[in-house]
């Protein structure tokens, strides 16, 4: 494939694991003699330039490919995904600036997103480094990676399978506030420190620090419980970074698994907030450049000061899925026997300009033929078309669908208990506006498409005045509409930042939403089986662990009493529970849940 700069150049890499688990500083080891470049016979320039590639929250994509719908991706902007695309971006790039001149990372959320990843997490799971190997961890050896950071998504399968899939890497996983728990050391390489050979005096020395998502104790709470504490990135930056520069660093790049300044998903729960870059950059010196992840936007440069220092901090974020390569161009200058960066600048790369790499193509092509038939086992029939594409500000029978099944899984595990006689209802929220389930034969890739998120199902005990609560807030996602007030469809959903994921609607319970009054006055005629809901009314409320976990920030439902909870997946679930039943008929449970009003008159 000729994508290895081990080809081409050798370089040392120093890891900073041991060091820093031991507290003290690592040790540059020799980089092996390399040929000399041409630029080096004869007086090298004084300033000499380098490129930094990046990529981020990959979510297990490595062909243009969508195994929801089994046929090449494509959206309204004729996107593409995928590594095989960045591949070719990468060759380039290192053709262009000279491999010795690069350096390739990746700001974190890898292992999952795709059915290609599930497959090799939960149907043959890798076990580290005998059986399968994971289909991004060859990629990204093929591609000659050098650091990765820790993304929250990274956990959602457990910590055995990330260090399985961690030991079947060629470079570091990065995480520098992902702690051991019991002694709250690094459980991961905080960060590596490259060396460059650029023709001018000593070898250049690249800082990569990575920095995760706090929100990991709250999303992957089961998980990472009593295993791995994240404390703050701004924090665990001021920490690490002037170990970066003590150890030799000249340069310092960050990873960050953390947009740069969109609200939080999930509020206030942690003293630390979400998407931090921006404020990284302000508030911590001697960073030159930060890799964003986290955020799924595209950011080609993003300018911030450092309030100590008055140096300016380069920013950039690819658009994720392989869908963009960044680019720091750095200039940099040698004299009296230092590198100073006299210059950086950010760009990206449209990987929709370029045809995929063969050589990565055939590397992961029995691994992709393997998915393929597996998200085509046909598993039941559907009496008609289901489709979420009104599920924003529409009750549809597709999302009713998602609630049935998880109503009725939480009934029959109740059953005998001291919580069976309570009636359940079932949160649900629109994941995927593309999602459909045909009329005819339904395939697993159809139930896959339709919950697109590895989310488990737990059962929380609330107050008929809790799910109002509940409710109320959820409703925040709307506009706020007079009466007679023209519609438009493109601003009256994901108000105050709501992402569709975090809009729930409740299943079992009837009610309207009056788009005519404020935020958290809006829930009308909530009833329960033609009854209005008591304030003290006790129900049990099935709901995904992202939410119950305090995903979303959602009032109640976190503290609420557990009255169940297991392990397997709600994307399985529903598998099972259509492949039980056999047809899906939305006569038994579509409609009827809620619906948009203005002053009591349906909006719709």
């Amino acid at each position: 494939m000729s994508l290895n700069r081990r080809d081409f150049v050798a370089r040392s890499a120093v890891t900073a694991a041991g060091a820093a688990l031991a507290g003290g500083l690592p040790l540059l080891t020799a980089a092996p003699a390399a040929a000399a470049p041409a630029e080096q016979r004869g007086k090298a320039p004084k300033k000499q330039t380098f490129t930094v590639m990046g990529t981020t929250d990959l979510h297990g994509r490595v062909l243009n490919w969508d195994y929801f719908t089994d046929a090449e991706y494509d959206d309204k902007a004729h996107n593409d995904v995928g590594l095989a695309k960045i591949a070719t971006l990468v060759k380039q790039v290192r053709t262009e600036k000279g491999c010795h001149r690069t350096l390739l990372i990746d700001a974190g959320d890898t292992i999952q997103g795709t059915q290609l990843a599930y497959y090799y997490a939960r149907v043959e799971p890798i076990t580290g480094k005998r059986g399968p190997v994971h289909p991004m961890a060859a990629v990204m050896n093929a591609l000659d990676y050098d650091a990765a950071a820790l993304g929250n998504h990274e956990f959602n399968y457990g910590i055995p399978l990330l260090r399985a899939f961690e030991r079947q890497l060629d470079f570091p996983l990065l995480g520098a506030n992902a702690l051991d728990a019991k002694n709250e050391r690094p459980a991961f390489p905080p960060y590596v420190i490259k060396e460059m050979h650029l023709g001018s005096g000593r070898p250049l020395r690249v800082g990569i620090l990575g920095l995760t998502n706090p929100g990991i104790a709250i999303w992957d709470k089961a998980n990472v419980t009593g295993q791995l504490v994240f404390p703050g990135i701004v924090e665990q930056a001021k920490k690490y970074v002037p170990r970066l520069r003590a150890a030799g660093a000249d340069v310092v790049v960050v990873a960050c698994h953390s947009g740069v300044d969109e609200p939080s998903s999930w509020g206030d729960q942690l003293p630390w907030g979400e998407n931090v870059s921006g404020e990284l950059a302000a508030a911590v010196p001697g960073i030159d450049a930060i890799l964003v992840g986290h955020a799924h936007k595209e950011i080609p440069q993003r300018l911030v000061v450092n309030r100590e220092t008055g140096k300016t901090v380069v920013l950039s974020e690819p658009f994720a899925w392989g869908q963009r390569l960044t680019c720091f161009d750095f200039e940099v200058e040698y004299a009296r026997g230092e590198w100073t960066v006299t210059g950086v600048t950010s760009r990206v790369l449209n990987s929709n300009t370029v045809p995929e790499d063969a050589g990565i193509v055939r590397l992961i092509d029995k691994q992709h033929k393997k998915t393929v038939a597996y998200v085509n086992q046909v598993i039941g029939t559907c009496k008609a078309e289901l489709s979420i594409a009104e599920a924003p500000f529409k009750d549809v029978p597709i999302i009713d669908l998602i609630g049935r099944v998880q109503a009725d899984t939480v009934k029959a595990a109740l059953a005998g208990t001291s919580y069976a006689a309570l009636p359940v209802l079932a949160q649900a929220a629109p994941f995927n506006r593309t999602a459909v389930i045909p009329a005819g034969t339904v395939k697993l890739r159809d139930a896959a498409g339709l919950y697109i998120y590895e989310n488990t199902l737990e059962a929380r005990v609330l107050t008929g005045a809790q799910v109002k609560d509940y409710l109320e807030y959820s409703a925040k996602y709307f506009a706020q509409l007079a009466v007679g007030a023209p519609v438009d469809l493109a601003t009256l959903t994901n108000q105050a930042n709501t992402p569709d994921y975090n809009y729930d609607s409740i299943y079992g319970v009837s009610y309207d939403i009056d788009l005519t009054q404020p935020v958290g006055s809006r829930i009308t005629n909530l009833t329960f089986e033609g009854a209005p809901v008591a304030p003290a009314a006790q129900f049990v409320l099935a709901v995904n662990n992202y939410r119950a976990n305090g995903g979303g920030n959602f009032p109640h439902v976190a503290k609420a009493p557990v009255a169940w909870s297991n392990s397997e997946e709600i994307r399985n679930t529903m598998i099972s529970w259509v492949k039980a039943k056999g047809v899906i008929d939305p006569a038994e449970f579509g409609g009827g849940t809620w619906r948009l009003v203005r002053a009591g008159v349906p909006l719709f």
